[in-house]
């Protein structure tokens, strides 16, 4: 019961230290040890993430139910900002790059989805039309902030409140992981950002292979 316990508290400290704003520098640090899930790049999740039975708005203009719409067997979640100066753009590039160098089969397995942090400014079409660099597949959602908020507590994604900039605008400070979810839409691993595009490739398709 004590190991338990405290593995539970070493892996609480260690995503708290992953959680960073989308203007943060700190370099993220490496794990040490073997993901006993037999992740490359990502860290398992002892007691898996549920997702609520929430639902938004996606860049149609349709009502999209976070637990039921994905049709995919595997579910990557991401939240962030159209206007984030950094983190958000790199960890878009960096898992539609992953998926673009899987085979068409097992892409096919998985759905992105991004869940905007900041809709006061990410219109269903402003949402749509930053997704679009990245991947035109990638899902996009937007809805009242609450709700948003919501979400991703169940999830263990923190977003803090507005920072404002000299400039008269303002930043979203928000947690930066990318969270996988099975087959039975449970958070079983996530990935910080920085993590190898090779190491997240190996992942993605381990993901799809205990999600058949």
């Amino acid at each position: 019961m004590r190991a338990d316990r405290a593995a539970g508290t070493l892996f609480v400290v260690g995503l708290l230290l992953f959680l960073v704003g989308c203007t943060s520098s700190k370099p993220m640090a490496a794990r040490a040890d073997p993901d006993p899930g037999g992740y490359h790049g990502g860290t398992s999740v002892p007691e898996p993430y549920r997702l609520p039975d929430k639902t938004l708005t996606d860049t149609a203009g349709r009502p999209y139910n976070i637990m039921t719409s994905p049709s995919k067997p595997v579910l990557l979640l991401f939240f962030g900002y159209s206007n984030c100066p950094d983190v958000c753009n790199t960890v878009l590039a960096d898992v539609a790059s992953a998926l673009n160098r899987m085979s068409p089969a097992t892409r096919d397995q998985i759905q992105m989805v991004f869940i905007t942090t900041d809709p006061a400014r990410d219109t269903p079409k402003v949402v749509r039309t930053y997704l679009g660099r990245f991947d035109p597949t990638f899902v996009g959602l937007t809805g009242q902030l609450a709700t948003v908020k919501a979400i991703a507590g169940r999830v263990g994604v923190d977003i803090e409140g507005l920072r404002k900039l000299p400039t008269g605008g303002y930043e979203v400070g928000h947690s930066a992981q990318v969270i996988g979810f099975d087959r039975q839409r449970r958070g079983v691993v996530f990935w910080t950002p920085q993590t190898p595009i090779a190491d997240l490739k190996y992942d993605l398709g381990l993901l799809v292979d205990r999600s058949r």
